[in-house]
């Protein structure tokens, strides 16, 4: 490919993803204050938040150039923190996709969470890749689960991985982590007698190349909202096998209805000229 169409392609995709780009996704650098996340972790926003560095001990940020790896301070702690527990426990490279946008809110694709800067996807692949295609690694994700079996790949799946996920989980900020529901699987069965860190692990749909960590509202986030706490248990019974139970679908189609955001998340778009 020439380099002109190239450019092209570069700068039509640029324009697209502009013009259907939502508010918050047009605030380019976080709003000044003391961080607060504020809302629901589906409907919220964050005052405060920062960048993660894109490099640290054990860990590096990928797709950068979707400006998406900022997030409250607490965030930006536990990642670094978990990068250098992995380092240390031997565990390679942990690669951190999607945490949240500069001023948090809603994305125009890709998900309906990460609005408070209290979320984070850490890939499944281990390793560490370079600078310039950890920007965008684009088909580099490595699906971790059979999707007609609905198993995991036990090829590809080792020790670190679970391993990873323990670590994870067992740190008291975090609220719970999502995964595919073969993964909880995986994990619920090589688990062994130590099975009070599976509490936080919640089967949801995807997740089969990445998990999903969300972090507890801190403390002095007053109008922060938590999700109900997890069910008592490991959670590895009848609840998780039901959901390879297969649904049945409706006919009727469902009108997609977004919150009206909090007030104080309306009054920074106000106050960026975006209301």
């Amino acid at each position: 490919m020439t380099f002109l169409k190239t450019l092209f392609i570069s700068s039509f995709v640029a324009v697209a993803a502009s013009a259907n780009a939502t508010q918050w996704e047009k605030i380019k650098t976080p709003i000044q204050g003391k961080a607060q996340s504020i809302g629901g972790y589906s409907n919220g926003c964050i005052i405060g938040a920062q960048p993660l560095n894109l490099k640290g001990e054990g860990y590096q940020v990928i797709r950068s150039l979707r400006n998406r790896y900022y997030g409250h301070p607490q965030l930006l702690d536990y990642l670094t923190d978990l990068g250098k527990r992995a380092k240390a426990s031997g565990i390679p490279t942990i690669l951190i996709g999607d945490m949240g946008m500069p001023a948090g809110g809603r994305f125009s694709s890709g998900h309906a969470s990460h609005q408070t800067g209290l979320d984070a996807d850490i890939w499944l692949r281990l390793g560490p890749m370079d600078d310039e295609t950890a920007k965008n690694p684009s088909g580099l994700a490595t699906i971790m689960v059979n999707r007609d079996t609905n198993r995991v790949y036990e090829r590809l799946w080792n020790q670190h991985h679970t391993n990873l996920l323990k670590l994870a989980a067992t740190d008291s900020r975090v609220d719970r982590i999502f995964v595919n529901p073969a993964v909880k699987v995986k994990l619920c069965h090589d688990a062994g007698s130590d099975r009070a860190w599976l509490q936080k692990i919640r089967p949801w749909y995807g997740h089969d190349a990445h998990f999903h960590v969300r972090l507890t509202c801190p403390s002095d986030a007053t109008s922060c909202e938590n999700q109900a706490p997890v069910p008592a248990g490991d959670g590895c019974g009848e609840e998780l096998y039901s959901w390879f139970i297969p649904k049945t679908a409706s006919n009727t189609p469902k009108t997609k209805v977004l919150p009206t955001p909090p007030v104080q998340c309306q009054m920074i778009l106000s106050s960026q000229g975006l209301n």
